[in-house]
């Protein structure tokens, strides 16, 4: 109450502050700044560019109340995980867009504009406030200022003074505008209320705010990383593609907006701009189209999660600059479902320990955390509920993007694929979701195309630990577990996958195959499993176990927000899992994950393995790719690696990627520990001492070529 009565005096006195402003400016006259109306038009324009569904907006009409609300609405219930106003906000918006747009079939329509004229005054009377900030600041702001735009002329006076006074809660100095992807959001709505108002030097100041956003910080601060990824907290949680997408958003609409007045951003940030979004966001991203699931934080709780990307943003950077054009254009026309050839990397973006690998036709990403930053965000607003174990040393390998997002209502939330958990009766409480990491081992060393990832993990929720690794190529991945203890009365698993189902399940097992379509049953020594165009292929015995068939579950096990289904659902899920059994000791897993493969090519790779495991201890798990002539390796301590043309010993904690060609050896190394400023190598009896990035940089691979 006492927080409710401290806004409503805050709101009073900024809409007193911005209705006398509004008035001020006003008395300067209309086109006293070319730009400003060049600007005021385009916000318009596009505004108004959305079809019109006459058939909605006719019930709209016909079921608002005298009194300006309409049915459906629980205009007195304004908590966090309700606030159904942002319906009427909505509709508010639709209405005078199909009142105001040119063909629309009701432009210019009396009855529609009473219905307008309710709806606005009823808002403008009570003047709604919720107890989540980010309504207050920016969604009722934001809608606000479209119906500004839209109807302009068409308002009174009164009305345009008094939605203006309620759109002032965007502004620069709320609470919600600290350094983060928030501040760029409610300045840009800050800015166009100042463009509606012909308020010029407001606008130039916040013009300035918006570009000046567009900078990496350190790692303690919120914002853009230098690994080009992005953290909204201080939680240093990997938010890439929620916050940090509509940070980018926000900066190349005005960029684009910009382009052909006085105001154009520099080059600078337009130029790191675009490199955060290709190098950043569109490799979280699965073929640079859908969001990697292993990327989703709470917004993984919603419905309408991992859908696809458009292609408005890489065209509207193709717009404003030629920096890196070609390789926006190939984005751009990949959204568009043109022919297009995908780009072949592995990036680990250290700031948030989250590693990214795409070939043509697979992306697989693993996500860990540490004692540097969080596993999760917090379930904020109700949403992502079951997240406890979601960056758990989490590895999703994706064919088109959407095989986990489809079940995500039915997930059994203690299977998720990469983790090793303990298979409790239920999970802990929601407030205990959120935990920062026990250990300083997390990290990678990538050279670009491939990449080995090392997690030392210590689970904050169980008594369990586990050293696990993986050990990316071109057609297949290694995945090692080893030290796995959990002094647990109940079961601990490692789960190899779980998604939305395809079919039957191909099994190999006493050299017989085994197709199963659905049901649950133990392999006991499995050779490899097939499923959905993927194999899985178990080079050392354990107890694997298989489950195709339904699960059941409903949104709202996962999203407690009022307007959430709280249907329930079933759905085909597939499940591969090793079982480590109660109270495990030492237990250990090793198993090789073959995307985009037929069951024929996963049989001959199981019985002519390309990959061989050199050790998968506590102290070194390294796997070499006889092909290649590759090896990777986790080191937690001194160690060393025999291999073809290759005796590697390392004197540290160290992960690598070396390979020998007839002319040279080519290492990648990194320090997942983030304490050491270099590292000692034994390379071929050749001693060679590496410095290391730091500070900023530090857990980024370093590359060396050591000439033969």
């Amino acid at each position: 109450m006492i927080r409710s009565m401290k806004q409503k005096i805050f709101v009073g006195l900024i809409s007193a502050v911005m209705l006398s402003l509004s008035l001020s400016v006003s008395a300067q006259g209309k086109g006293s700044n070319p730009d400003i109306e060049l600007l005021r038009k385009k916000f318009a324009a596009e505004l108004l560019q959305a079809p019109v569904n006459e058939a909605e907006v006719r019930d709209m009409m016909r079921d608002i109340r005298p009194d300006g609300t309409w049915p459906g609405i629980d205009y007195a219930d304004t908590a966090r995980t309700a606030f159904r106003h942002t319906i009427h906000l909505s509709n508010m918006i639709r209405m005078s867009r199909a009142y105001k747009q040119k063909g629309s079939p009701l432009a210019s329509d009396k009855e529609l504009k009473k219905a307008i004229y309710l709806a606005l005054d009823h808002w403008l009377r009570h003047n709604y406030i919720c107890e989540n900030w980010w309504n207050n600041e920016i969604g009722t702001p934001n809608d606000l200022t479209s119906v500004l735009y839209i109807m302009d002329s068409d308002l009174t006076r009164d009305q345009i003074e008094k939605a203006s006074a309620i759109a002032g809660r965007a502004h620069i100095d709320a609470w919600g505008a600290r350094q983060s992807g928030d501040r760029i959001k409610i300045a840009g709505i800050q800015a166009k209320n100042a463009v509606f108002s012909r308020n010029r030097p407001l606008f130039e100041m916040l013009v300035k705010v918006i570009e000046s956003e567009i900078r990496i910080v350190p790692f303690a601060q919120r914002g853009l990383m230098s690994d080009m990824s992005f953290h909204h907290r201080d939680d240093k949680v990997n938010n890439t593609l929620s916050y940090g997408l509509g940070y980018a958003e926000s900066f190349v609409e005005w960029a684009e907006k910009l382009s052909d007045t006085r105001y154009r951003f520099s080059e600078a940030p337009i130029k790191l701009l675009t490199d955060y979004y290709l190098d950043g966001i569109c490799k979280m991203m699965v073929f640079g189209k859908i969001n990697d699931p292993g990327t989703a934080n709470r917004d993984i709780s919603r419905s309408r999660g991992g859908g696809g990307a458009g292609s408005l943003m890489p065209r509207r950077l193709m717009n404003i600059s030629d920096y890196r054009k070609e390789e926006l254009r190939q984005v751009a026309e990949a959204r568009e479902g043109k022919p297009s050839e995908a780009r072949l990397f592995a990036s680990f973006f250290w700031q948030s320990e989250h590693l990214a690998v795409q070939r043509a036709d697979w992306y697989a990403s693993v996500r860990m955390y540490s004692s540097r930053n969080a596993n999760m965000e917090e379930p904020y607003n109700g949403e992502g509920l079951k997240n406890h174990h979601r960056g758990d040393g989490t590895n999703y390998v994706s064919l088109s993007g959407r095989e986990y997002y489809s079940i995500t209502p039915v997930y059994d939330w203690q299977k998720i694929p990469g983790t090793t958990i303990v298979q409790k009766e239920m999970l802990p409480p929601e407030n205990q979701i959120q935990k920062y990491g026990l250990t300083d081992y997390a990290g990678a060393a990538t050279d670009g195309r491939y990449g080995a990832v090392g997690f030392d993990f210590i689970s904050p929720h169980d008594p369990l630990r586990a050293r696990k690794a993986w050990f990316f190529f071109d057609d297949e991945y290694a995945c090692l577990g080893v030290g796995i203890s959990a002094q647990a009365a109940q079961t601990t698993v490692t789960t190899v996958d779980q998604r939305a189902s395809e079919g039957a399940v191909a099994i190999a097992s006493d050299s017989d195959l085994h197709i199963i379509r659905a049901g649950e049953r133990e392999l006991s020594s499995a050779g490899w499993v097939h499923h959905g165009n993927v194999g899985y292929i178990f080079p050392e015995a354990g107890k694997v176990q298989v489950s195709n068939g339904r699960q059941t579950g409903s949104w709202f096990d996962i999203n407690r927000q009022t307007s959430t289904s709280k249907e329930q659902l079933s759905a085909d899920v597939f499940k591969l899992w090793i079982d480590h059994g109660p109270r495990v000791r030492n237990g250990s897993y090793a198993y090789v994950v073959m995307p985009a493969a037929t069951a024929e090519e996963t049989k001959q790779a199981a019985a002519s393995p390309k990959l061989e495991i050199l050790s998968n201890t506590p102290a070194l798990q390294a796997v070499y790719h006889r092909e290649l002539g590759m090896v990777q390796g986790v080191f937690y301590k001194h160690g060393e690696i025999n291999v073809p043309g290759m005796h590697i010993a390392v004197h540290s904690p160290a992960i690598i990627v070396a390979r020998s060609t007839d002319k040279a050896i080519f290492i990648s190394l990194s320090d997942p520990t983030r304490n050491q400023d270099r590292i000692v190598i034994d390379l071929n009896g050749q001693s060679l001492t590496a410095p290391l990035p730091v500070g900023e940089y530090a857990g980024q691979s370093l590359s060396l070529q050591i000439n033969k």
